[in-house]
């Protein structure tokens, strides 16, 4: 008996126990100056993250300093109090300074290997640069294997390669009767095994040293059969959204998706002559922002419920021009005529209009939640843009009226700035679209070498 009742104490003892534990620990939460995070939404993360000071967060000054960055990385899907910070002390790189000696660098020591293929190979037209000038929506893809194929980038000793490029094209894929759209996943998967067995590069790594390049949203569910490729391999690609599976931010990077256009951007409401006699250039600058009579624009069709909610919200409007279907005015003209240049997603995240809105010197507004944008490691795209998210489309005009006009002057200024990144060259020049790309990819290279033998391709 009394053992029995000296467990029973016992046990009474822990009971208390586990009861005082978990008061006390209710007490601390209570009292605590940790906000408890929720997981409600990405803007609700967001905000919360913003209300804690960096002086109560990271105490130590360096740490601070490294990690200030990171606040301003990832412009996805923030709520409208993200947009109440003011704008004039924004560069439009995270670190000019850090990215000019990286650039440089790259110039002068990254390489890249390609899987070589002759002009006699059956998919020649899959594998090799196109022989005629790149056009259309999903031109960057072959604009970017053209450049490269003339750069200084190639080796042809894979124990200089920094990367490996795989070249097939998922656009040329697609229109090869062949293959066509249900065949690409098949031979993808043919490709990585014929590479992998004729070539020791692949299998040193499993494919995180390997690289592709796709425009067209299929990319993405091309490498389903390649499951090393999704999950290992480098994608750079313009359906950059990191919401779906098979894209993974930081080891994958987007692609900018660019309508191509020849000659500098124009500086006047057209390049029809009645608009230059018009307006003639008379005051620099502010005599072109005087043009820009409409507070935002947007033209495309609504193959999306983002794109139907901001057309139902505002198709009426007398300052925020939403359209569907064909324009009676040029595209070009409109865009012109507007301070802000709507970037909505359609089926996909990306869309050609974030480059039209740079090219017309256009500030885009992306409304695309979960878009990795275009150069995100190296450009501070609050500088330069607005970000909205959808769920704040009923907002729009005041989040657009609430920028003052300086802030819209640093921006439209930005704008000026960037849009050299966001163009294709038949030669490259400089920091234009090409070059980027290439130091996304240098940023992703991997430092380990290891040296091969040069396999006997006869």
């Amino acid at each position: 008996m009394a053992f029995k009742s000296k467990r029973k104490w016992i046990c009474l003892i822990a009971v208390i126990s586990s009861f005082v534990s978990l008061l006390l620990h209710l007490i601390v939460v209570r009292f605590s100056t940790v906000d408890l995070l929720r997981d409600n939404s990405a803007a609700d993360l967001q905000d919360d993250f913003a209300s804690i000071s960096w002086t109560q967060s990271v105490r130590n000054e360096k740490l601070a300093e490294v990690m200030k960055p990171l606040e301003i990385v990832p412009p996805y899907a923030f709520s409208i109090s993200a947009y109440r910070g003011d704008y004039d002390s924004k560069d439009v790189f995270h670190d000019k300074r850090i990215f000019k000696e990286d650039y440089n660098e790259m110039k002068r020591s990254f390489k890249v290997y390609v899987y070589p293929h002759r002009q006699d190979d059956p998919f020649a037209n899959v594998l090799l640069p196109v022989g005629f000038k790149p056009g259309g929506n999903y031109a960057s893809e072959s604009y970017f294997k053209k450049a490269l194929w003339k750069s200084r980038f190639i080796t042809e000793d894979p124990n200089e390669a920094d990367l490996f490029f795989l070249p097939f094209s998922i656009s040329r894929l697609r229109h090869d009767p062949r293959v066509g759209v249900g065949g690409i996943q098949d031979f993808v998967q043919d490709y990585i095994l014929n590479v992998s067995q004729k070539y020791p590069y692949w299998n040193r790594t499993g494919g995180a040293d390997h690289f592709y390049v796709a425009c067209h949203s299929i990319g993405r569910s091309a490498m389903e059969k390649a499951s090393q490729v999704k999950l290992n391999a480098i994608q750079i690609v313009c359906s950059s959204s990191y919401f779906l599976g098979g894209y993974i931010s930081h080891k994958d990077a987007c692609l900018p998706q660019i309508w191509p256009r020849e000659g500098d951007p124009p500086n006047f409401l057209s390049t029809n002559r009645s608009y230059i006699e018009l307006y003639p250039k008379i005051g620099g600058i502010n005599s072109i922002f005087s043009l820009r009579t409409k507070l935002a624009f947007f033209a495309g069709g609504i193959n999306s419920p983002v794109r139907k909610k901001l057309v139902e919200v505002w198709r009426n409007d007398s300052e925020i021009f939403a359209h569907f279907g064909r324009l009676k005015t040029p595209y070009a003209d409109e865009l012109l005529r507007s301070k802000f240049c709507l970037h909505v997603k359609g089926y996909e995240v990306n869309t050609a209009r974030i480059g039209d809105s740079l090219y017309y010197g256009c500030v885009p507004v992306i409304i695309a939640n979960y878009y990795d944008l275009p150069f995100i490691d190296i450009l501070n795209w609050k500088s330069f843009s607005v970000i909205v998210s959808a769920e704040d489309i009923p907002l729009l005009k005041k989040v657009l009226k609430g920028i003052s006009s300086d802030e819209y002057l640093r921006l439209r200024k930005n704008v000026l700035k960037v849009r050299k990144h966001f163009q294709w060259h038949p030669s490259p020049t400089d920091y234009d679209a090409f070059y980027m790309v290439m130091y996304e990819l240098w940023l992703r290279r991997s430092f380990l070498r290891v040296p091969f033998s040069v396999p006997n391709n006869s």
